[in-house]
Protein backbone atom coordinates (compact mmCIF):
# COMPACT_ATOMS: atom_id res chain seq x y z
CA UNK A 1 0.00 0.00 0.00
CA UNK A 2 1.27 3.45 -0.91
CA UNK A 3 1.47 6.17 1.70
CA UNK A 4 1.98 9.79 0.75
CA UNK A 5 4.39 11.40 3.20
CA UNK A 6 3.98 15.07 2.24
CA UNK A 7 2.34 17.34 4.79
CA UNK A 8 -0.30 18.52 2.33
CA UNK A 9 -1.59 17.21 -0.97
CA UNK A 10 -4.38 17.96 -3.43
CA UNK A 11 -6.37 15.08 -4.91
CA UNK A 12 -9.50 14.49 -6.95
CA UNK A 13 -11.42 12.11 -4.67
CA UNK A 14 -10.87 11.16 -1.04
CA UNK A 15 -12.66 8.22 0.57
CA UNK A 16 -12.51 8.19 4.37
CA UNK A 17 -13.28 4.71 5.68
CA UNK A 18 -12.36 1.33 4.25
CA UNK A 19 -15.49 -0.73 4.86
CA UNK A 20 -17.92 -2.00 2.18
CA UNK A 21 -19.44 1.46 1.55
CA UNK A 22 -16.09 3.20 1.18
CA UNK A 23 -14.57 0.49 -0.98
CA UNK A 24 -17.63 0.45 -3.25
CA UNK A 25 -17.50 4.23 -3.67
CA UNK A 26 -13.80 3.92 -4.53
CA UNK A 27 -14.58 1.28 -7.15
CA UNK A 28 -17.24 3.42 -8.82
CA UNK A 29 -14.94 6.42 -9.05
CA UNK A 30 -11.79 4.55 -10.05
CA UNK A 31 -13.73 2.58 -12.66
CA UNK A 32 -14.51 5.88 -14.36
CA UNK A 33 -10.88 6.93 -14.39
CA UNK A 34 -10.90 9.18 -11.31
CA UNK A 35 -7.76 9.19 -9.15
CA UNK A 36 -8.96 7.87 -5.78
CA UNK A 37 -7.18 7.89 -2.45
CA UNK A 38 -8.74 5.94 0.41
CA UNK A 39 -7.86 6.61 4.04
CA UNK A 40 -8.55 4.31 6.99
CA UNK A 41 -7.59 4.53 10.66
CA UNK A 42 -6.84 0.83 10.98
CA UNK A 43 -3.71 -1.05 9.80
CA UNK A 44 -5.81 -2.71 7.08
CA UNK A 45 -9.21 -2.17 5.48
CA UNK A 46 -12.35 -4.29 5.60
CA UNK A 47 -11.89 -5.49 9.17
CA UNK A 48 -15.58 -5.49 10.10
CA UNK A 49 -16.40 -7.26 6.83
CA UNK A 50 -13.93 -9.98 7.74
CA UNK A 51 -15.44 -10.23 11.22
CA UNK A 52 -18.93 -10.54 9.74
CA UNK A 53 -17.72 -13.45 7.65
CA UNK A 54 -16.38 -15.54 10.53
CA UNK A 55 -19.54 -17.66 10.66
CA UNK A 56 -20.27 -17.35 6.94
CA UNK A 57 -20.46 -14.07 5.02
CA UNK A 58 -24.15 -13.25 4.61
CA UNK A 59 -23.96 -10.82 1.68
CA UNK A 60 -27.66 -10.26 1.03
CA UNK A 61 -31.05 -11.97 1.03
CA UNK A 62 -33.12 -13.58 -1.70
CA UNK A 63 -36.60 -12.56 -0.56
CA UNK A 64 -38.95 -10.47 -2.77
CA UNK A 65 -38.33 -6.73 -3.03
CA UNK A 66 -41.26 -5.55 -0.90
CA UNK A 67 -40.42 -7.88 1.94
CA UNK A 68 -36.76 -6.89 1.62
CA UNK A 69 -37.56 -3.17 1.82
CA UNK A 70 -39.79 -3.78 4.83
CA UNK A 71 -36.71 -4.76 6.83
CA UNK A 72 -35.61 -1.13 6.94
CA UNK A 73 -38.57 0.04 9.03
CA UNK A 74 -39.17 3.78 9.15
CA UNK A 75 -36.34 4.45 6.70
CA UNK A 76 -37.77 2.12 4.06
CA UNK A 77 -38.49 4.94 1.62
CA UNK A 78 -35.00 6.41 2.14
CA UNK A 79 -33.29 3.11 1.45
CA UNK A 80 -35.47 2.13 -1.54
CA UNK A 81 -33.75 4.44 -4.08
CA UNK A 82 -30.37 3.16 -2.98
CA UNK A 83 -31.43 -0.45 -3.57
CA UNK A 84 -32.98 0.53 -6.89
CA UNK A 85 -29.50 1.67 -7.91
CA UNK A 86 -27.63 -1.30 -6.48
CA UNK A 87 -29.78 -4.02 -4.97
CA UNK A 88 -29.42 -7.69 -4.05
CA UNK A 89 -29.19 -8.98 -7.61
CA UNK A 90 -26.63 -6.34 -8.56
CA UNK A 91 -24.62 -7.28 -5.49
CA UNK A 92 -24.58 -10.94 -6.50
CA UNK A 93 -23.54 -10.05 -10.04
CA UNK A 94 -20.78 -7.84 -8.66
CA UNK A 95 -19.47 -10.69 -6.47
CA UNK A 96 -19.58 -13.01 -9.48
CA UNK A 97 -17.46 -10.49 -11.36
CA UNK A 98 -14.83 -10.92 -8.65
CA UNK A 99 -14.90 -14.68 -9.21
CA UNK A 100 -16.98 -15.24 -6.06
CA UNK A 101 -19.98 -17.43 -6.78
CA UNK A 102 -22.94 -17.09 -4.41
CA UNK A 103 -25.88 -19.28 -3.45
CA UNK A 104 -29.22 -18.85 -1.68
CA UNK A 105 -29.47 -20.89 1.52
CA UNK A 106 -32.59 -22.59 2.85
CA UNK A 107 -33.34 -19.47 4.93
CA UNK A 108 -33.18 -17.22 1.88
CA UNK A 109 -29.85 -15.76 2.94
CA UNK A 110 -27.21 -15.35 0.25
CA UNK A 111 -23.64 -16.52 0.89
CA UNK A 112 -20.44 -16.96 -1.13
CA UNK A 113 -19.99 -20.61 -2.05
CA UNK A 114 -16.87 -20.70 0.10
CA UNK A 115 -18.78 -18.92 2.91
CA UNK A 116 -15.80 -16.77 3.89
CA UNK A 117 -15.16 -13.04 3.49
CA UNK A 118 -11.39 -13.17 3.01
CA UNK A 119 -11.35 -14.44 -0.63
CA UNK A 120 -13.87 -11.78 -1.65
CA UNK A 121 -11.95 -9.00 0.09
CA UNK A 122 -8.63 -10.12 -1.42
CA UNK A 123 -10.07 -10.20 -4.93
CA UNK A 124 -11.72 -6.84 -4.42
CA UNK A 125 -8.60 -5.10 -3.15
CA UNK A 126 -6.60 -6.57 -6.02
CA UNK A 127 -9.09 -5.08 -8.49
CA UNK A 128 -9.12 -1.71 -6.72
CA UNK A 129 -5.34 -1.45 -6.72
CA UNK A 130 -5.25 -2.42 -10.39
CA UNK A 131 -7.70 0.42 -11.05
CA UNK A 132 -5.30 2.84 -9.37
CA UNK A 133 -6.91 3.22 -5.93
CA UNK A 134 -4.26 4.21 -3.38
CA UNK A 135 -4.97 2.97 0.14
CA UNK A 136 -3.55 4.79 3.14
CA UNK A 137 -3.80 2.78 6.39
CA UNK A 138 -3.26 4.23 9.86
CA UNK A 139 -4.75 7.55 8.81
CA UNK A 140 -7.20 8.65 11.49
CA UNK A 141 -9.50 11.42 10.32
CA UNK A 142 -9.52 14.51 12.56
CA UNK A 143 -11.97 16.68 10.61
CA UNK A 144 -11.22 19.75 8.49
CA UNK A 145 -8.81 22.63 8.94
CA UNK A 146 -9.77 26.28 8.51
CA UNK A 147 -9.09 26.08 4.78
CA UNK A 148 -11.39 23.08 4.34
CA UNK A 149 -8.66 20.47 3.96
CA UNK A 150 -9.09 17.04 5.49
CA UNK A 151 -6.85 16.45 8.50
CA UNK A 152 -5.37 13.05 9.34
CA UNK A 153 -3.30 11.78 12.22
CA UNK A 154 -0.67 9.38 10.83
CA UNK A 155 2.41 7.60 12.20
CA UNK A 156 4.48 10.26 10.39
CA UNK A 157 2.58 13.13 11.98
CA UNK A 158 -0.44 15.17 10.97
CA UNK A 159 -1.26 15.36 7.29
CA UNK A 160 -3.78 17.47 5.38
CA UNK A 161 -5.46 16.66 2.08
CA UNK A 162 -7.55 18.90 -0.15
CA UNK A 163 -10.02 16.90 -2.23
CA UNK A 164 -12.44 17.98 -4.94
CA UNK A 165 -14.88 15.34 -3.66
CA UNK A 166 -14.91 13.58 -0.30
CA UNK A 167 -16.91 10.52 0.64
CA UNK A 168 -17.18 9.78 4.36
CA UNK A 169 -17.87 6.10 5.07
CA UNK A 170 -16.80 5.90 8.69
CA UNK A 171 -19.22 3.28 9.99
CA UNK A 172 -21.40 3.44 13.08
CA UNK A 173 -20.39 2.97 16.68
CA UNK A 174 -20.31 -0.78 17.26
CA UNK A 175 -17.15 -2.91 17.47
CA UNK A 176 -14.86 0.08 17.96
CA UNK A 177 -11.79 -2.16 17.95
CA UNK A 178 -12.49 -2.88 14.28
CA UNK A 179 -12.52 0.81 13.42
CA UNK A 180 -16.12 2.01 13.87
CA UNK A 181 -15.80 4.13 16.99
CA UNK A 182 -18.27 6.92 16.17
CA UNK A 183 -15.64 9.63 16.72
CA UNK A 184 -16.93 11.38 13.60
CA UNK A 185 -20.22 12.31 15.33
CA UNK A 186 -18.69 15.20 17.25
CA UNK A 187 -16.82 16.42 14.17
CA UNK A 188 -19.98 16.66 12.04
CA UNK A 189 -22.11 17.98 14.88
CA UNK A 190 -19.60 20.83 15.35
CA UNK A 191 -20.22 21.71 11.70
CA UNK A 192 -23.96 21.92 12.32
CA UNK A 193 -24.76 18.62 10.59
CA UNK A 194 -27.79 16.96 12.26
CA UNK A 195 -26.81 13.57 13.63
CA UNK A 196 -29.15 11.20 15.47
CA UNK A 197 -27.47 9.64 18.54
CA UNK A 198 -25.80 6.30 17.87
CA UNK A 199 -27.66 3.47 19.60
CA UNK A 200 -27.12 -0.29 19.78
CA UNK A 201 -28.93 -2.33 17.12
CA UNK A 202 -28.99 -6.08 16.59
CA UNK A 203 -28.05 -6.35 20.24
CA UNK A 204 -28.74 -8.36 23.35
CA UNK A 205 -30.66 -7.13 26.40
CA UNK A 206 -30.27 -7.40 30.14
CA UNK A 207 -33.30 -8.74 32.00
CA UNK A 208 -34.96 -7.00 34.92
CA UNK A 209 -37.61 -9.36 36.20
CA UNK A 210 -39.13 -10.20 39.57
CA UNK A 211 -37.31 -13.51 39.78
CA UNK A 212 -38.45 -16.25 42.12
CA UNK A 213 -35.06 -16.32 43.81
CA UNK A 214 -34.97 -12.53 44.27
CA UNK A 215 -38.32 -10.75 44.80
CA UNK A 216 -36.70 -7.33 44.50
CA UNK A 217 -36.29 -5.88 41.05
CA UNK A 218 -32.71 -5.95 39.82
CA UNK A 219 -30.77 -6.50 36.61
CA UNK A 220 -29.64 -9.95 35.56
CA UNK A 221 -30.41 -13.54 36.45
CA UNK A 222 -29.78 -15.10 39.82
CA UNK A 223 -26.22 -16.26 40.36
CA UNK A 224 -27.45 -19.87 40.46
CA UNK A 225 -29.13 -19.63 37.05
CA UNK A 226 -26.41 -17.54 35.37
CA UNK A 227 -23.59 -19.81 36.52
CA UNK A 228 -25.27 -22.87 35.03
CA UNK A 229 -26.95 -21.58 31.90
CA UNK A 230 -25.06 -18.56 30.55
CA UNK A 231 -24.15 -19.21 26.89
CA UNK A 232 -26.87 -21.89 26.61
CA UNK A 233 -29.05 -21.83 23.46
CA UNK A 234 -32.77 -21.45 23.98
CA UNK A 235 -34.25 -23.18 20.94
CA UNK A 236 -37.74 -23.33 19.45
CA UNK A 237 -39.26 -20.44 21.38
CA UNK A 238 -41.38 -17.43 20.50
CA UNK A 239 -41.09 -13.86 21.71
CA UNK A 240 -44.28 -11.84 22.21
CA UNK A 241 -44.64 -8.16 23.10
CA UNK A 242 -46.58 -5.02 22.25
CA UNK A 243 -44.58 -2.35 20.46
CA UNK A 244 -44.55 1.33 21.40
CA UNK A 245 -47.80 1.89 19.45
CA UNK A 246 -49.46 -1.08 21.15
CA UNK A 247 -49.27 -3.36 18.12
CA UNK A 248 -48.77 -7.06 18.89
CA UNK A 249 -45.42 -8.48 17.85
CA UNK A 250 -44.53 -12.17 17.68
CA UNK A 251 -41.31 -13.73 16.45
CA UNK A 252 -40.29 -17.37 16.54
CA UNK A 253 -36.76 -18.74 16.50
CA UNK A 254 -33.97 -19.19 18.97
CA UNK A 255 -31.80 -17.07 21.21
CA UNK A 256 -29.17 -17.55 23.87
CA UNK A 257 -29.10 -17.01 27.59
CA UNK A 258 -26.30 -14.68 28.68
CA UNK A 259 -24.95 -13.96 32.15
CA UNK A 260 -27.36 -11.05 32.46
CA UNK A 261 -30.11 -11.58 29.90
CA UNK A 262 -30.78 -12.74 26.35
CA UNK A 263 -29.16 -12.31 22.94
CA UNK A 264 -29.16 -14.06 19.56
CA UNK A 265 -31.13 -13.92 16.33
CA UNK A 266 -34.60 -13.88 17.91
CA UNK A 267 -33.69 -10.93 20.12
CA UNK A 268 -31.66 -9.12 17.46
CA UNK A 269 -34.60 -9.18 15.04
CA UNK A 270 -36.74 -7.36 17.61
CA UNK A 271 -34.05 -5.08 19.00
CA UNK A 272 -35.36 -1.88 17.40
CA UNK A 273 -38.89 -1.93 18.87
CA UNK A 274 -37.59 -3.37 22.14
CA UNK A 275 -35.05 -0.55 22.42
CA UNK A 276 -37.83 1.99 21.81
CA UNK A 277 -39.96 0.39 24.52
CA UNK A 278 -37.12 0.62 27.03
CA UNK A 279 -36.57 4.28 26.12
CA UNK A 280 -40.28 5.11 26.44
CA UNK A 281 -41.21 3.07 29.51
CA UNK A 282 -38.00 2.24 31.30
CA UNK A 283 -38.29 -1.42 30.38
CA UNK A 284 -39.72 -3.70 27.71
CA UNK A 285 -42.27 -6.23 28.99
CA UNK A 286 -42.13 -9.44 26.94
CA UNK A 287 -43.24 -13.03 27.23
CA UNK A 288 -41.52 -16.18 26.04
CA UNK A 289 -43.51 -19.08 24.63
CA UNK A 290 -41.38 -22.07 25.58
CA UNK A 291 -43.56 -24.51 23.61
CA UNK A 292 -44.83 -22.74 20.48
CA UNK A 293 -45.85 -26.04 18.92
CA UNK A 294 -48.28 -26.93 21.72
CA UNK A 295 -51.55 -25.26 22.64
CA UNK A 296 -52.36 -24.00 26.11
CA UNK A 297 -55.24 -26.46 26.39
CA UNK A 298 -53.04 -29.42 25.49
CA UNK A 299 -50.35 -28.39 27.95
CA UNK A 300 -52.84 -27.95 30.76
CA UNK A 301 -54.39 -31.33 30.01
CA UNK A 302 -51.02 -33.10 29.95
CA UNK A 303 -49.72 -31.41 33.08
CA UNK A 304 -52.93 -32.26 34.95
CA UNK A 305 -52.19 -35.96 34.65
CA UNK A 306 -51.01 -37.55 37.93
CA UNK A 307 -47.24 -37.67 38.20
CA UNK A 308 -47.10 -40.27 40.95
CA UNK A 309 -43.62 -40.70 42.29
CA UNK A 310 -41.97 -38.94 39.37
CA UNK A 311 -40.13 -35.69 40.03
CA UNK A 312 -41.49 -32.42 38.70
CA UNK A 313 -38.55 -32.30 36.29
CA UNK A 314 -39.52 -35.69 34.83
CA UNK A 315 -43.17 -34.68 34.70
CA UNK A 316 -42.37 -31.46 32.79
CA UNK A 317 -40.19 -33.29 30.31
CA UNK A 318 -42.55 -36.19 29.62
CA UNK A 319 -45.79 -34.20 29.51
CA UNK A 320 -44.70 -30.81 28.15
CA UNK A 321 -41.34 -31.42 26.51
CA UNK A 322 -39.78 -28.89 28.89
CA UNK A 323 -36.28 -29.71 30.14
CA UNK A 324 -32.83 -28.20 30.59
CA UNK A 325 -32.64 -24.43 30.27
CA UNK A 326 -36.40 -24.09 29.68
CA UNK A 327 -37.20 -25.90 32.93
CA UNK A 328 -34.58 -23.80 34.69
CA UNK A 329 -36.18 -20.60 33.36
CA UNK A 330 -39.49 -21.63 34.86
CA UNK A 331 -37.78 -22.21 38.21
CA UNK A 332 -36.02 -18.86 37.89
CA UNK A 333 -39.13 -16.84 37.15
CA UNK A 334 -41.97 -18.59 38.98
CA UNK A 335 -42.64 -18.94 42.70
CA UNK A 336 -42.62 -22.55 44.01
CA UNK A 337 -46.40 -22.68 44.43
CA UNK A 338 -46.91 -22.20 40.70
CA UNK A 339 -45.63 -25.72 40.06
CA UNK A 340 -48.54 -27.16 42.06
CA UNK A 341 -51.06 -25.64 39.64
CA UNK A 342 -51.21 -27.26 36.17
CA UNK A 343 -53.15 -24.32 34.74
CA UNK A 344 -50.71 -21.74 36.11
CA UNK A 345 -47.72 -23.79 34.97
CA UNK A 346 -49.16 -24.26 31.48
CA UNK A 347 -49.88 -20.55 31.21
CA UNK A 348 -46.29 -19.76 32.17
CA UNK A 349 -44.90 -22.16 29.60
CA UNK A 350 -46.94 -20.42 26.91
CA UNK A 351 -46.25 -16.89 28.14
CA UNK A 352 -43.39 -16.64 30.61
CA UNK A 353 -43.23 -12.96 31.65
CA UNK A 354 -39.91 -11.14 31.57
CA UNK A 355 -38.90 -7.49 31.52
CA UNK A 356 -35.94 -6.33 29.47
CA UNK A 357 -34.20 -3.55 31.37
CA UNK A 358 -31.76 -2.18 28.81
CA UNK A 359 -29.91 -3.03 25.62
CA UNK A 360 -26.34 -4.15 25.98
CA UNK A 361 -23.67 -1.47 25.35
CA UNK A 362 -23.22 -0.06 21.86
CA UNK A 363 -19.74 -1.51 21.44
CA UNK A 364 -21.15 -5.04 21.88
CA UNK A 365 -23.86 -4.59 19.27
CA UNK A 366 -23.60 -6.05 15.79
CA UNK A 367 -24.59 -2.69 14.31
CA UNK A 368 -25.81 0.73 15.36
CA UNK A 369 -28.87 2.86 14.79
CA UNK A 370 -28.67 6.61 14.38
CA UNK A 371 -26.24 8.67 12.37
CA UNK A 372 -26.37 11.46 9.80
CA UNK A 373 -30.02 12.30 9.26
CA UNK A 374 -31.28 11.89 5.71
CA UNK A 375 -32.76 15.40 5.85
CA UNK A 376 -29.17 16.69 5.81
CA UNK A 377 -28.45 14.90 2.52
CA UNK A 378 -29.54 15.28 -1.07
CA UNK A 379 -30.55 12.39 -3.33
CA UNK A 380 -26.90 11.58 -4.02
CA UNK A 381 -26.07 11.48 -0.27
CA UNK A 382 -24.20 14.78 -0.42
CA UNK A 383 -24.38 17.01 2.65
CA UNK A 384 -26.54 20.00 1.74
CA UNK A 385 -24.46 22.29 3.96
CA UNK A 386 -21.12 20.97 2.70
CA UNK A 387 -21.12 20.68 -1.11
CA UNK A 388 -18.71 18.05 -2.34
CA UNK A 389 -18.90 16.00 0.89
CA UNK A 390 -20.90 12.76 0.73
CA UNK A 391 -21.82 10.22 3.42
CA UNK A 392 -22.42 6.49 3.02
CA UNK A 393 -22.80 3.25 4.91
CA UNK A 394 -23.65 2.68 8.53
CA UNK A 395 -22.93 6.29 9.49
CA UNK A 396 -26.31 7.18 7.96
CA UNK A 397 -29.43 7.17 10.15
CA UNK A 398 -30.93 3.77 9.37
CA UNK A 399 -30.90 0.26 10.79
CA UNK A 400 -31.84 -3.22 9.66
CA UNK A 401 -31.79 -6.74 11.06
CA UNK A 402 -29.08 -9.24 10.28
CA UNK A 403 -29.71 -11.46 7.29
CA UNK A 404 -27.83 -9.59 4.57
CA UNK A 405 -29.83 -6.37 4.86
CA UNK A 406 -27.07 -4.44 6.63
CA UNK A 407 -24.38 -5.24 4.08
CA UNK A 408 -26.65 -4.71 1.08
CA UNK A 409 -27.56 -1.17 2.13
CA UNK A 410 -23.92 -0.36 2.91
CA UNK A 411 -22.83 -1.48 -0.57
CA UNK A 412 -25.78 0.36 -2.16
CA UNK A 413 -25.13 3.64 -0.35
CA UNK A 414 -21.45 3.51 -1.30
CA UNK A 415 -22.43 2.93 -4.92
CA UNK A 416 -24.87 5.86 -4.94
CA UNK A 417 -22.43 8.21 -3.21
CA UNK A 418 -19.72 7.19 -5.66
CA UNK A 419 -21.97 7.84 -8.66
CA UNK A 420 -23.04 11.22 -7.27
CA UNK A 421 -19.44 12.23 -6.57
CA UNK A 422 -18.48 11.17 -10.08
CA UNK A 423 -21.25 13.31 -11.56
CA UNK A 424 -20.13 16.28 -9.48
CA UNK A 425 -16.51 15.89 -10.56
CA UNK A 426 -17.69 15.73 -14.17
CA UNK A 427 -19.69 18.93 -13.70
CA UNK A 428 -23.05 17.21 -13.92
CA UNK A 429 -25.96 16.99 -11.45
CA UNK A 430 -24.98 16.11 -7.89
CA UNK A 431 -27.28 13.10 -7.71
CA UNK A 432 -26.68 10.05 -9.84
CA UNK A 433 -28.71 7.23 -8.39
CA UNK A 434 -29.51 5.49 -11.64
Amino acid sequence: MDIEHSQHSRIAAAIVGGGPAGLMAAEVLAGAGVAVELFDAMPSVGRKLLRAGVGGLNLTHGEPREAFLGRYGRERDRIAPLLDAFGPEALREWADGLGIETFVGSSGRVFPVGMKAAPLLRAWLHRLRAAGVRIHPRHRWLGWDDAGALRFDTPQGERSVTAEATILALGGGSWARLGSDGAWVAILAARGIPVAPLLPANCGFDVAAPLAARPERSVGWSEHFASRFAATPLKSVALDFADAEGGPQRREGECMVTATGLEGSLIYAASSPLRELVAARGEAPVTLDLAPGRSLARLEEELSRPRGTRSMASHLQSKAGIAGVKAALLRECLPPEAFASPSRLAAAIKALPLALARPRPLDEAISSAGGVRFEALDEGLMLREMPGVFCAGEMLDWEAPTGGYLLTACFASGYVAGRAALARLAGGPAAATG
